[in-house]
This record gives structure tokens, C-alpha cells and sequence, in this order.
């Protein structure tokens, strides 16, 4: 009863909250972590942090989709069409935010290497959705759009693969390991082509059997049956979960030859389960860890914005980029939501001591600034590169 109640509540307030803040043009994130925060234990108490954390297993689904949707969208031979200039690109903006926020985190703000490597790595994450939304909203086209969309397809693999690494080497730091080649580089390694091997193994096998699927029902019953499975492999072989599902993603698409049909079905079933997570990370902030992190939350999210904006700069710069790209590409990364509260999810559950909720609550606190702001810089980065019309 209180499950269903607690559900009820979480969908609701969602869409209520979305549906208001949409009036005044922000995106449905936003609302859904308002929403979350409004009904968390830390404001209203309509949900207990009981329920709060009895629900964790629909972000675990949530992240399931958002890691699948990212492979499945992601067209390889498009990407090689458009040559490694896209790939430097996106390792230059990633890699910006990373040194910078980890860089500050040690220097400015005095924190340790296991904090400062985890936080960095997420910093890398873009969520591409609210400035996907202002494209489509005032229907910009342009070298900066070209640009844009394959850069957010590949950045949220990339980050992927830096947390992997990152996690790794703070639990090392924090239980007092020595950080030799094998800590640093060997263990995150094999655990990273682990679960790239079992979601390309996994990818292989759905093609196979896709293709004898005999209506939508079936489609979607064995899709869904794909990605628990792979998800609960992945946990209890204490892999990535987001990259084995991503790599799977990848592998249907680009490889197996299926029916997109999946792609749809899947889309069609996932914006409740979307709403639930993000109000449920709203929902899981807590109000007093937020006035603790205050200034670090500030350095975290200042940091990130620099080192996306100078990194994607010189990138652009260096791949001989038109100037437009150059000066705007920065302004259109800004935003950040899903991956980065499923990887702070992730780093509260896994990295040992208070370090991972720290992080969390860092994060929540970021993705609203992020959120309010993003779609504004979008746009006027937009406007000035020429991709959509000055009066609009």
C-alpha cells in the first residue's frame, strides 16, 4: 500500500511541478527535482526517506534505459564519417572539466584525491536534452549544431569510462591502498572490457533472437527481459551496469541489423520511469548537507563550466572549426542531469565513507543550477553563432 502511495506521489508531483515551471520555459528535469525536493523528507515530508530509499531499484531501471537509449542512438558509421575531429572534440571538453573541477577541488578548496578524482569524473557528464530542446524549439541549423549533437552522443560514453576509473582508484585512496600501475590502470581496465565484453556478447545475442519476434508485444516483452538481464549480470558481477547496457546498445544497432522498432516500443514505456528517478533524486537531497557543501557546490560548479568552455575552445580551435563553433560550443555543454545523478547515485552506494553522499548532494545541488541556466546559455550561444534567428 505505501509503495503504491509513495509511487503515486512521485509520478504526480513530476508532472505538476514540470508542467508549472514549463510556463516559464524551463525544462521537465527542473520541475521533476523540484518536485522531489518539495515532497523529500527535507521540505514537506510527503515521502519518508524510508520510502525514499525503498525505491532506489526504479533508478536502477531508470539508469538501465538512459545507458541503453545511449547506445542504441549512437550510430557508429555516421560518427566515421565524420572523423576523429568529433573524437578530439569530445576529449578536449571532457578532459577540461575533469582537470579543472578536480584541480580546484585539490588546490582551492583543500579536498582529498579520493573526493577530488571521483567529483572530477562526473563533471565530464552533459546532459544533451535541454539544449536538444531549444534546437528543436526555435529549429536552429548551422556548423554549431553539426557539431554539437555527435560531441553530447559521445561525451556521456566518455564519462562513463573516466568514472569507471576514477570510483576505482578513491576506493584505493580511501582504504589505503598503494596506487601502483596495476591499481591505477590494470584493475579499471579489465573491469571496464569486462563490461564492455558482456554487453557486446549480450548485444550479439538479442540480435539473434530479435529477429523472431512476431509483433510489438513480443518486441517489447523480450527488450525489456534483455535489459533486466543484463543489468542484474552486470551487478552481480560488480561491473558497470551504465557501460554494459551502452555497449549493448551500441552493438544492436550498428551491428545486428534489427528492426528499430525496439527503439520505439522501449521509448513509449520510459517517461514515467524518467520521472520517477529524477523526482526521486530531488527527493533524496537533503537541505542541511546542501549548506555544508555551499562553496565547494559553488567551486564544482563554476570549474565545470570553465574548463567545458576552454576545453571545447581550444578543441575546436586545433580541428580547424569555424570561429562561431570556437566561441559558442562551450556555452551549449553547460547542462548536466541524467548520467551525472545516476553516477553520484552510484558513487553514494559505492565509495566508502562520507565521500560518495557528498558527492551526491553536490551533484543535485549542480544539475538545478545547471538545469535553470543551461537552456538560457543554449540559446543565446545559439543566437550568437548564427544558428537561430536574432529576434527569436
Amino acid at each position: 500500500m505505501e509503495s503504491i502511495y509513495a509511487l503515486a506521489v512521485l509520478i504526480a508531483s513530476g508532472l505538476i511541478f514540470s508542467r508549472l515551471l514549463g510556463k516559464f520555459k524551463f525544462p521537465d528535469v527542473t520541475g521533476y527535482l523540484i518536485g522531489g525536493i518539495l515532497i523529500g523528507p527535507s521540505v514537506l515530508g510527503l515521502l519518508s526517506q524510508d520510502q525514499v530509499k525503498g525505491m532506489e531499484v526504479l533508478s536502477t531501471i531508470a539508469l538501465s534505459f538512459i545507458a541503453f537509449s545511449i547506445g542504441s542512438e549512437m550510430d557508429l558509421r555516421a560518427i566515421k564519417k565524420m572523423g576523429s575531429k568529433i573524437i578530439i572534440v569530445t576529449i578536449f571538453e571532457a578532459l577540461g572539466a575533469f582537470l579543472f573541477v578536480t584541480a580546484s577541488m585539490l588546490l582551492i578548496f583543500k579536498q582529498d584525491w579520493a573526493f577530488s578524482l571521483a567529483i572530477g569524473s562526473i563533471s565530464c557528464a552533459t546532459a544533451p536534452a535541454a539544449t536538444l530542446m531549444v534546437i528543436r524549439q526555435y529549429k536552429a541549423k548551422g556548423p554549431l549544431v553539426d557539431v554539437l549533437i555527435p560531441v553530447v552522443a559521445l561525451d556521456d560514453a566518455v564519462c562513463i569510462i573516466a568514472f569507471g576509473i576514477a570510483s576505482f582508484m578513491a576506493n584505493a585512496l580511501i582504504n589505503g591502498e598503494s596506487l601502483n600501475i596495476a591499481t591505477m590502470v590494470g584493475k579499471p581496465l579489465l573491469e571496464i572490457l569486462m563490461s564492455i565484453g558482456l554487453g557486446a556478447v549480450a548485444g550479439f545475442i538479442y540480435s539473434l533472437i530479435a529477429k523472431k519476434v512476431r509483433n510489438d508485444g513480443e518486441n517489447l516483452s523480450f527488450t525489456l527481459a534483455m535489459i533486466f538481464l543484463v543489468t542484474a549480470a552486470a551487478l552481480k558481477l560488480n561491473l558497470s551496469g551504465l557501460l554494459t547496457l551502452m555497449v549493448m546498445g551500441v552493438v544492436i544497432t550498428n551491428v545486428g541489423h534489427v528492426n528499430k522498432r525496439y527503439l520505439d516500443l522501449v521509448n513509449a514505456i520510459t517517461p514515467p520511469i524518467f520521472v520517477c528517478f529524477f523526482v526521486l533524486s530531488g527527493a533524496d537531497l537533503n537541505l542541511t548537507n546542501l549548506k555544508s557543501v555551499g562553496i565547494v557546490g559553488i567551486g564544482y560548479v563554476v570549474s565545470r563550466v570553465i574548463g567545458k568552455y576552454l576545453g571545447s575552445m581550444v578543441s575546436t580551435k586545433i580541428s580547424g572549426f569555424d570561429q562561431s563553433v570556437q566561441r559558442n560550443l562551450g556555452l551549449t555543454l553547460v547542462p548536466q542531469a541524467g548520467v551525472a545523478l545516476g553516477l553520484s547515485l552510484i558513487a553514494a552506494n559505492i565509495i566508502h565513507g562520507d565521500h560518495g553522499q557528498y558527492i551526491r548532494t553536490i551533484i543535485l545541488g549542480a544539475t538545478i543550477v545547471y538545469e535553470l541556466v543551461g537552456p538560457l546559455l543554449a540559446k543565446f550561444a545559439l543566437k550568437r553563432s548564427g544558428c537561430i534567428e536574432e529576434n527569436a
